[in-house]
């Protein structure tokens, strides 16, 4: 694939192109869910090709094809070629300087998710499903994935580099039903499970049949729990839920291209501008955020970006200041600050984009129990059920699938139908304490959207529990 690229490459630049990269990559993903005791869907696929990205003249082009063959890396760049010139340029882009490098990465992990057989898979969502079992639970899922991704890059300028990334996950839901009220309850998180870089050890560490009991009987019981009553409370958050949190109010709006309004068409812009760098008040002194490209498990993990980068970790917000965007090579250089890393692409037959990596909220002091203790009436909120947040990224609304009255430094009685509003800075603003490293945790999605087309991106965030001051819970009356 390294030979395809540098084809593909020298092809680009004898067309005129003043940069170029190509990606050769081969991707295999295999699913197994189960429902109601049926298996419900097993899928095994493989898919491979090259993509051309090009600068001719001030314009991006890019082009791909599915031949990994030396006519098909010739032909997607002469293509891309084209399509530069077809766009028209506005001027000379400007890259940051290179880290000119060859390198290898590869997952490393104790058990190969692709040499477990489908049927023991199937088996291992039928057992978890059997321990859902509840008279009240109508509805029961399992379910398994892995993936692995071989990936070339070679650039005009100096980058030529191969990757192995292997990753899996799994989860399980359990849907209860009686006189017309309806409730959910997920393990290890909502919508998809969690999945990890590394093997199927991962899988077999989530637990799925011994959280199962658990996972229903929340199920049932929040059928007959109290609606989670509308006030102005400080609220205790989980870490599953204060992932999201990170991911929608933080993740999107720190990366530079919908900064500078050149990604729109999907998810919105940003409620931040360029100025705002070094200067914008975040969040309190306890929110300290960190992008980390080099997490071990993250889904977000690699070598190198898309540009060639090599993974780094850097500090996004320090005690609730923004310091650093998530960059290109491109905007990097736009904006006088960084060095890019955070270009990536869904595969051969899509152009890198700016993209979260590890985006990780840094653990404070003290326990659970500690944010608790200091709570005389409140609301603990946990697993996230929905999301709305607007394009800039800065009016929102979470509902969870569970939550608990706090009272007198201690856990209640069950609530549902939870939901709590912010507007970004103002929530934040009001974060008075984050649980420390003994209550962290890390869990990866694959369902992150951005660009037109569409591209899903695997990012992994890590959390403790946190609390909040002062924060409109259910609706507003």
């Amino acid at each position: 694939m390294r030979e395809l690229c540098r084809a593909a490459v020298d092809a680009a630049v004898g067309a005129g192109a003043s940069y170029a990269d190509a990606r050769a990559v081969v991707r295999r993903a295999q699913g197994v869910s189960t429902k109601n005791g049926r298996v419900e869907n097993v899928s095994d696929t493989e898919t491979e090709g090259i993509g051309v990205r090009v600068l001719v003249a001030g314009a991006w082009g890019f082009a791909c094809d599915r031949r990994l063959d030396e006519a098909g890396a010739r032909d997607a760049a002469l293509r891309a070629c084209a399509f530069a010139r077809a766009s028209g340029g506005r001027g000379d882009k400007a890259l940051v300087p290179p880290a000119a490098t060859s390198g290898t990465y590869r997952t490393q992990f104790e058990v190969d998710p692709f040499a477990v057989s489908l049927g023991d898979k199937v088996a291992l969502c039928l057992r978890a499903e059997a321990a859902l079992k509840h008279d009240d639970v109508k509805v029961t899922e399992a379910f398994v994935r892995a993936q692995r991704e071989r990936k070339a890059l070679f650039t005009s300028d100096g980058a030529e580099i191969e990757q192995e990334l292997v990753e899996c996950g799994a989860g399980i839901d359990a849907l209860a039903l009686s006189d017309g009220v309806f409730q959910i309850r997920s393990y290890p998180s909502a919508h998809g499970g969690s999945s990890q870089q590394g093997g199927w050890e991962y899988v077999e560490g989530l637990g799925l049949e011994r959280e199962a009991p658990r996972v229903a009987e929340q199920a049932a019981a929040l059928l007959r729990a109290d609606v989670c009553p509308s006030s102005v409370t400080t609220v205790v958050i989980d870490a599953e839920q204060m992932e999201l949190q990170v991911h929608e109010s933080v993740g999107h709006p720190i990366e530079l291209d919908r900064v500078y309004g050149t990604e729109a068409a999907y998810a919105g812009t940003s409620f931040l501008k360029p100025a705002d760098l070094g200067s914008l008040r975040y969040g309190s002194e306890r929110m300290n955020v960190t992008a980390d490209s080099t997490t071990p498990g993250g889904l977000g993990t690699f070598g190198f970006d898309d540009e060639g980068v090599p993974a780094r970790r850097e500090p996004i917000v320090v005690e609730g200041v923004l310091r650093n965007f998530l960059t290109s090579r491109e905007t990097a250089e736009r904006i006088g600050v960084g060095a890019g890393g955070s270009m990536r692409a869904d595969g051969w037959n899509r152009m890198p984009l700016v993209r979260m990596t590890n985006l990780h909220l840094e653990p404070g002091e003290g326990s659970f129990e500690d944010l608790l203790a200091d709570v005389d009436d409140g609301i603990y909120l946990e697993t996230n059920k929905s999301w709305s947040i607007d394009d800039k990224r800065l009016n929102f609304q979470f509902g969870t699938q569970i939550a608990w009255k706090i009272e007198n430094g201690k856990l209640g009685r069950m609530l549902r139908d939870a939901t709590y509003t912010g507007i970004t800075p103002e929530f934040w603003g009001s974060l008075d304490a984050v649980a420390g490293p003994e209550a962290w945790k890390m869990q990866g999605l694959t369902n992150c959207g951005k660009g037109q087309p569409g591209q899903a991106a695997h990012v992994s965030h890590g959390a403790s529990p946190a609390r909040f001051r002062n924060v409109q819970v259910g609706v507003k009356a």
